[in-house]
């Protein structure tokens, strides 16, 4: 039986700790785990090239819990770590690992963390200290971190700690560990610097090596999207839309894109947090906590703020500003598709970053598929299909009252069900809309399309149509009438339709067919209707907008979402939706206007 086909049982591990793992789900050991164990457990320096998310933890921590003695309350494993992320991180492995082991104790120690806490925690005799070297220093000049009883000490991803100027500080403790003590070395990579520290620190090391073609990249399908600048943050909304996953981290390059981009994220309804070295550790704890426990689905980190991050959630990595260096990318997608687990990594690029992308294929020997933007006709689709799902557990449940809470509003309101759910459902979806709006910056080609509301979108209709016969009274002529209220002031087809009953005195039945849009909307009214009623009604205000209601072929008197400058009121947006969606030549009415103003107006704009 190869070392690979070996389970946790056959490398002789304690009984304690094999029931630990079960709990965790452990079904095997990954080849760092296999190749690693055996000789530590024999008292054996090692020497180890391994990725990060290879599962080295497991390899290091599981066999020196397997010879430490619990009764013994004083430091016999040393665990180095370049950062505090990673050492909050060891510690929990070593934690979740001696779950059985009774009275053992694993304190992280790093800075911006309480001096007085973690004295305190030294004073009880913890058996493993995972610690960042500075910090590690620190208590070992003050005496409160003794290593007289140290077995063994680990490096963990020694070349992180020889680029972040770790590399005398590592020399200093290993100085100063007790003779005789075991030594594990793990690093992705084997710069000169840390091929000399092993050479003059390591006894006799067995040498493992796993390559990273095998742990890190294989297991993480990679895509990009080619998009320009300006158009990131719609392509990325469009993205999370439709993709399938627990937890995301975005990484940006610095903290201010991490903050802006978080706020944004947040705006749109996404449970996202920021991750940047500037953040105090207790807000970084705390955010990487959320994203285990599902409280947050998104992480915006930067480079150096995600060193280390290890959450099982994590399906997607998106690369929204492309890393300056292969390592980089490879450090960042590696925080997805773990020991084994399949993940996905996006990374956005433009047209000057192509040469970017093409290295980075070379440096990972791996083609990364070009992945389009999906459409705002697919994200309708996925947003419909989630909001069916939630519909559908809802019905399982006792509806009795709902049923009749529906049959008196639709006496209420004296409407149809159908009309009755469509408006519901409008109002369920006001925060995060089904339909994107069709005005939105084109992705793909980064041409800006929007000529100030006037491109066919839902802010103002190129062609609004003819009235629709009434179901149950065909016989009644109808007419199309334009009202300047829509969907950008929060007016529902609930609103409109009170208002229009009670303040002209019509039967809700003879209210056809109602149209919202972001600016105006349209609604079919009996074509019959005195004069008289369609000046009151002008006046008339919904959701603090008055309706300036006129037949739907009539050119616009005022912008839709702009008031005259002579007229006092409140809540003007100065938004524009007239102009080329309106038909042109038909001024019959412009004389019947609300208070009888003198207001020119506005000439059509010419297509172009």
């Amino acid at each position: 039986m190869s070392s690979s086909e070996k389970t946790f049982s056959d490398l002789g591990l304690s009984e304690s700790l094999l029931r630990s793992l079960d709990d965790l789900g452990y079904e095997k050991p990954t080849p760092i785990q296999s190749a690693s164990i055996e000789p530590l457990m024999a008292g054996k320096d090692i020497l180890g090239q391994a990725q990060t998310g290879t599962g080295k933890t497991g390899a290091f921590a599981l066999p020196l819990l397997n010879s430490c003695n619990p009764k013994l309350n004083a430091p016999q494993i040393l665990v180095l770590a370049p950062t505090r992320e990673l050492a909050v991180q060891v510690a929990e492995a070593f934690n979740s690992y001696a779950k059985h082991m009774k009275g053992f104790h694993v304190l992280p120690i790093y800075g911006g963390q309480s001096m007085g806490q973690q004295l305190q925690h030294l004073k009880r005799g913890p058996q493993v200290i995972v610690g960042t070297p500075g910090r590690v220093m620190d208590h070992m000049r003050r005496g409160t971190l003794k290593l007289d009883s140290l077995k063994a000490l680990v490096l963990d991803e020694a070349d992180e700690m020889l680029k972040m100027g770790f590399i005398d500080d590592i020399e200093w403790v290993l100085d100063h560990k007790p003779a005789g003590s075991q030594l594990a070395l793990f690093s992705a990579t084997m710069p000169e610097q840390i091929k000399r520290v092993a050479s003059k620190h390591l006894n006799d090391p067995t040498y493992i090596s796993i390559a990273a073609s095998h742990t890190t990249v294989e297991s993480i399908e990679q895509c990009f999207v080619q998009v320009s600048q300006h158009n990131k943050l719609e392509a990325l909304v469009r993205v999370l839309e439709v993709e399938n996953t627990e937890g995301i981290i975005i990484f940006v390059r610095t903290r201010n894109s991490c903050v802006e981009l978080a706020e944004k994220l947040e705006a749109r309804g996404y449970a996202s947090s920021p991750l940047h070295g500037d953040m105090n550790q207790q807000a970084r704890e705390r955010a990487v906590d959320q994203l285990k426990k599902g409280k947050l689905d998104i992480i915006i980190a930067t480079d150096v703020a995600a060193r280390g991050l290890d959450v099982e959630r994590i399906g997607h990595v998106i690369n929204y500003d492309i890393p300056y260096d292969t390592e980089a990318y490879v450090h960042r997608i590696g925080r997805t598709g773990r020991a084994g687990r399949q993940g996905m990594a996006i990374l956005f690029v433009t047209h000057r970053e192509m040469r970017m992308l093409r290295t980075i294929e070379r440096a990972t020997n791996s083609r990364i598929a070009p992945m389009s933007v999906p459409s705002p006709e697919i994200v309708a689709e996925k947003r419909l299909s989630r909001l069916g799902e939630q519909v559908a557990k809802t019905l399982s449940g006792d509806l009795d009252f709902m049923k009749e809470a529906v049959a008196e509003l639709c006496n209420q309101l004296e409407v149809d069900t159908d009309l009755l759910a469509a408006a519901l459902l409008h109002k369920v979806q006001e925060e995060r809309p089904l339909q994107l709006p069709a005005m939105q910056e084109r992705v793909r080609d980064g041409r800006d399309k929007r000529r100030d509301g006037r491109d066919g979108g839902r802010r103002m209709p190129q062609n609004m149509g003819t009235a629709e016969s009434l179901k149950d009274n065909p016989d009644v002529k109808m007419c199309r009438y334009l009202i300047e209220v829509g969907r950008d002031n929060k007016v529902g087809v609930g609103n409109i339709v009170g208002a229009i009953a009670n303040e002209a005195n019509i039967d809700s039945r003879y209210i056809g067919q109602i149209h919202l849009y972001d600016a105006v909307t349209t609604v079919d009214l009996p074509d019959s209707m005195p004069k008289e009623v369609l000046q009151h009604l002008k006046k008339v205000r919904v959701c603090g907008r008055q309706l300036n209601i006129r037949e739907a072929g009539e050119q616009a008197i005022t912008d839709n979402n702009s008031r005259p400058p002579r007229r006092r009121s409140g809540g003007g947006n100065d938004r524009r939706g007239n102009g080329g969606g309106e038909r042109r030549g038909n001024d019959r009415n412009r004389s019947n206007r609300s208070g009888g103003e003198q207001r020119r107006p506005r000439r059509p704009k010419q297509e172009s």
